[in-house]
């Protein structure tokens, strides 16, 4: 007998081009294999995956190699390392929901004690709690602010009933419960060390009416949200759909949400990092981050540019003026030497 993921491999080849078009969206289909960057959905020609071929053996349908760095697999490793699964229990359970399969029924166990408020093991469950944002309220809380294909986005996950404590609730109180999208907040090894949450109206999809409705858990100082394969460039900003308007923008830079003016100060890039370009929001605060960043790399090797909106940040430019005009205001603020990359992104 099969084991389940063999199971499920031989399942997904059958729907190979369906995964294709799923979870390597910014792709295109090629004769008899589907074309794109990476396993991150970046746009290009390097990872090819066949999508025709018997359900297992040589040349079964759903193998996919990238000529760029030799890896290879077949479809239930493309949708771990897509969605940057560690478990293979995780990665099981994503391709049931892919293939609208029941999930078995888990063994009996004990419950868990609850975790300490803030600890890392409460950061630990809540993000292991959430589920990719398509077609959930997350999605259209994204679409509204004009954040759309974001669905193989690994650092967003949407949670149904996310506890929410008031700043002036008394201690015995319980917590309310609201949809949120989660954002993951990780360290340059890509450790989870925090979780981000957007708290929302299930009537309006708008952010909830609550105040705070964002608030983050965790390990927040030097970290942030990160988005794309590093490169020797990145660029870092303080708010999430802020950073996710740049990704639209230029699908190619690597970004990086560091979710405060403060911890945007603070940010803490990797050593492979040569150009920090820096997103400014158009307030004194945008500005004290950039200049404190500045001082903080002074004497390094680290070259940091700054990019300014058109108005408040850039999902306002986004959300009144469009992307194309967005993008014509950014390209004269890149380095020449970044422009042909990020527009052959672009582009393609």
């Amino acid at each position: 007998m099969d084991s389940p993921a063999t199971d499920l491999s031989q399942k997904l080849s059958r729907e190979a081009e369906a995964v294709c078009r799923q979870y390597l969206s910014n792709g295109r289909k090629h004769g008899n294999y589907w074309i794109v960057g990476d396993v991150d959905n970046t746009p290009g020609r390097s990872l090819y995956v066949r999508l025709t071929g018997p359900s297992r053996g040589k040349g079964a349908a759903g193998k996919w190699t990238d000529a760029a760095t030799g890896e290879h697999g077949d479809l239930l490793d493309l949708i771990a390392a897509n969605l940057n699964l560690s478990t293979l229990r995780d990665t099981l359970d994503e391709a049931r929901r892919f293939l609208s399969l029941p999930r078995p029924e888990p063994p009996a166990r004990q419950p868990q004690s609850p975790a300490v408020r803030g600890s890392p093991e409460a950061v630990r469950r809540l993000w292991a709690m959430g589920q990719p944002i398509a077609g959930t309220l997350a999605e259209l809380y994204l679409s509204a602010r004009g954040l759309k294909d974001l669905r193989s986005v690994s650092a967003l996950r949407f949670h149904p009933n996310c506890y929410y404590w008031r700043e002036d609730a008394n201690a015995n109180d319980p917590p309310e419960a609201w949809p949120a999208l989660l954002a993951k907040v990780t360290d340059n090894a890509e450790n989870l060390t925090g979780v981000h949450r957007t708290w929302l109206d299930p009537q309006t999809a708008d952010k909830a009416p609550l105040d705070p409705n964002r608030k983050a858990m965790g390990n927040l100082l030097g970290h942030a949200v990160r988005m794309g394969s590093p490169t020797d460039i990145l660029a870092v900003g303080e708010g999430l759909e802020t950073m996710l308007s740049l990704r639209l923008a230029f699908a190619g830079l690597p970004i990086a949400a560091a979710l405060s003016s403060n911890h945007l100060a603070a940010f803490d890039p990797s050593v492979g990092v040569r150009r920090l370009y820096v997103a400014i929001d158009n307030d004194e605060a945008g500005q004290v981050a950039f200049d404190a960043l500045t001082n903080r790399f002074a004497d390094s090797d680290l070259h940091l540019l700054p990019l300014r909106p058109m108005l408040d940040d850039f999902n306002g430019d986004l959300r009144k003026c469009g992307i194309d005009e967005m993008r014509s205001h950014l390209r004269p603020q890149l380095l020449p030497v970044d422009v042909p990359t990020l527009l052959a992104v672009e582009t393609d």
